[in-house]
């Protein structure tokens, strides 16, 4: 079992050769939708309430309930505005999710979404006694449900373990979304080949701004503007890519969707900006990189 921290070799973003986007662009963006299954009967991922007396209950109503909102309501929030600034996004969904909300699944795909493995169910990569059974059977699902088979693969919470990479390269994916070390693409050793990882974040996801640091909604804008600004400056001497990561039940929110409209807004004011999804990105770096 290889040593994650041997698998990537250190590169400096200032020494390597330039990586030109078309027509002179500057910044790639690309915008996930997290779409995930929580079961009634487990304990919930995250909480928006705590339990009574601090001790777990199962069922765990209104924590499921809150994600459930998202899945019947907020979902399509999303939808409508990325519909609305012409955005295809990369739909990170676990493969359950093709069975039990066909009807979110088929928006996704109907609107020319890249589908993404996010695990079959919700939950760490370290707790699946059968990794690639796993992702076989992620990858089966979103086979059947689209006609074809996904490239690129978000773990659910960006868990690996020393041996996940190596399982995801042996059953044919592309590109991962887990090691958020980069502004930049960048290639993953497994015992495969190479796997290339597509920059990901956690600075720009509403799961570690709102439901874990507990920031106004209004901080949304504030941070992506803040964060695009800066990665667009930066783009006139090294290419970026800046992702944005969203869930329904969080950024589907009536509270925080016009903050997403208006930070989709500014990103879209601006030239030389491509707004791709990952598999984009994927085949722009492979083909740049050579």
């Amino acid at each position: 079992m290889r040593p994650l921290s041997s698998r990537l070799p250190y590169s400096a973003i200032v020494d390597r050769p330039p990586l030109k986007l078309p027509q002179g662009g500057r910044l790639a963006v690309w915008t996930i939708v997290n779409v995930e299954e929580w079961s009634i009967e487990r304990a919930m991922p995250r909480t928006v309430l705590p339990p009574p007396y601090g001790q777990p209950l199962l069922p765990d109503l209104p924590n499921w309930s809150w994600h459930e909102y998202g899945m019947r309501v907020g979902f399509w929030r999303l939808a409508e505005t990325l519909a609305r600034f012409g955005i295809k996004a990369t739909f990170a969904v676990n493969g359950s999710v093709c069975r039990s909300y066909p009807r979110i699944a088929g928006a996704a795909r109907d609107a020319g979404w890249e589908f993404m493995g996010h695990g079959f169910v919700q939950r760490p990569m370290h707790h699946v006694e059968d990794q690639p059974g796993a992702i076989r059977d992620t990858i089966e699902a979103i086979r059947e449900f689209t006609g074809r088979a996904p490239r690129g693969w978000e773990s659910p919470g960006l868990t690996e373990t020393a041996d996940t990479i190596d399982h995801l390269a042996a059953a044919g994916i592309e590109y991962v979304a887990d090691w958020v070390v980069d502004d930049q693409p960048c290639r993953i050793e497994t015992a495969s080949g190479q796997i290339v990882s597509v920059p990901y974040t956690v600075e720009m996801n509403d799961i570690a701004m709102m439901a874990l640091q507990h920031h106004p909604s209004e901080e949304w804008l504030r941070r992506g503007v803040d964060q695009f600004d800066r990665l667009y400056a930066e783009g006139e001497r090294i290419t970026r890519v800046m992702a944005v990561s969203v869930h329904p039940y969080i950024m589907g929110a009536p509270h925080r969707i016009g903050y997403l409209e208006k930070l989709y807004k500014h990103i879209t004011a601006r030239p030389g900006v491509m707004l791709w999804t990952g598999e984009q990105i994927l085949d722009w770096y492979v083909a740049q990189a050579r």
